[in-house]
């Protein structure tokens, strides 16, 4: 089972330790895409401030986090499971799981980024701030300057098991699932059951809880029909919309009504 991600805004600060070894990152096919925003970005937060500020879309109570970036060859990196905070990754919640589980996240989790691409949780990169909807000066559009090398590297991940796409749509489009791929895809959205309505933090908590509820239990269902099976046996309420063709996702809705 492979689970996508997306980040998060906020990050945790970078380590002490050993500085950002891009070769070491997973999905090595990302490599030279990641060097080029890495190099990029980094100078232009060396730059014009304001210049940097308005393309990362940062308020101006944000013009801070412009700084990590003009750090980013040389920022302690630590596991990016410690890297993104908020309401999924407060609801995982990576660091109390136990031992088994820690293992199967390390495998099974992928994080999706406007700076790498796509990490792992266990890769060990430094905090910075880069959205997928940024466009850089030189590269453009990073969602549409990802698209090509995750076309490559992405179904190599996915292999022949379920994907599990919790994505939002900001992250959606620098890699969509085709052909057989597709059709072992299942998209969850989390809906307040009294309204039917996507609220933003019933959505990502309900999210991070859901993974986190994989993970713990071991669970490891081939398809998506499989999927709706698990979840319902974890306790979720699910929906599901099969897919009226081939070689597309599965649609999977979670009701609930309150999240602590």
């Amino acid at each position: 089972m492979l689970v996508l991600l997306p980040p998060s805004e906020g990050k945790a600060p970078s380590g002490r330790g050993t500085a950002l070894k891009l070769e070491s990152l997973s999905l090595p096919g990302l490599t030279e895409a990641r060097r080029a925003v890495l190099d990029e970005l980094a100078e232009l937060c060396a730059g014009d401030e304001e210049k940097a500020r308005e393309v990362l879309g940062l308020s101006e109570g944000l013009r801070g986090e412009i700084a990590k970036n003009t750090q980013l060859h040389s920022a302690g990196a630590r596991p990016a499971g410690e890297i993104y905070t908020g309401v999924l990754y407060d609801a995982l919640d990576l660091a109390s799981l136990d031992t088994a589980a820690k293992r199967r996240a390390g495998r099974s989790l992928l994080v999706f980024s406007g700076l790498w691409g796509a990490v792992r949780v266990t890769d060990r990169i430094p905090s910075y701030r880069c959205s997928m909807g940024v466009r850089l000066p030189g590269l453009g559009a990073l969602g549409a300057h990802w698209r090509t090398p995750m076309a490559a590297a992405l179904p190599e991940a996915a292999g022949d098991g379920l994907v599990l796409d919790l994505r939002s749509s900001a992250y959606t489009g620098a890699w969509k699932p085709k052909g057989d791929v597709a059709g072992r895809t299942a998209t969850v959205r989390v809906l307040h059951a009294p309204t039917r309505k996507v609220v933003s933090h019933f959505n990502k908590a309900t999210k991070g809880r859901i993974v986190r509820s994989l993970l713990a239990a071991g669970a490891a269902p081939a398809d998506p029909a499989e999927l709706v099976e698990t979840l319902r046996d974890l306790g979720y309420e699910v929906e599901v919309q099969a897919p009226a063709r081939a070689g597309t996702a599965w649609a999977l809705d979670v009701l609930v009504n309150e999240v602590h």
